[in-house]
């Protein structure tokens, strides 16, 4: 069981932001920016273009109003998407505001945030679903 796995089953906490009979939403609590959201599958699938064909489609419509909230919520040009899958075994996509390319540099250094920081996030994002 990865530990996106437990998230969803709620064995681990999370900061969620919606969910689907398929997909689960919430907040990386190691973000590159503030207002970071993995997209993840409720199945374990470990690489992302191994996931069954509905769930490659339905992953962007499900994750398409999560990218225009994350747009209303903090100062950015844009809600970037990107699929690195090296971190944990489990097929997710990553939304992030971005303003430049440099924002969606994983091997930048992660900013640091605070819980009250997480939940403020999560907060925003959901009040503009």
């Amino acid at each position: 069981m990865t530990i996106f796995s437990k998230i969803i089953a709620g064995e681990i906490p999370s900061y969620k932001i919606t969910e689907n009979e398929k997909f689960f939403a919430f907040l990386d609590i190691f973000p590159l920016r503030e207002g970071h959201v993995l997209v993840v599958p409720k199945i374990e699938v470990d690489k992302f273009f191994d996931m069954p064909d509905e769930y490659l489609r339905e992953m962007l419509v499900f994750s398409k109003p999560i990218a225009h909230a994350i747009e209303k919520s903090f100062r950015c040009n844009r809600c970037g998407m990107a699929v690195v899958g090296l971190e944990v075994p489990h097929a997710h996509l990553h939304l992030v505001p971005i303003n430049n390319i440099d924002d969606l540099n994983f091997t930048k250094g992660k900013i640091k945030v605070t819980p009250e920081q997480l939940k403020t996030a999560q907060e925003k994002i959901i009040s503009r679903l």
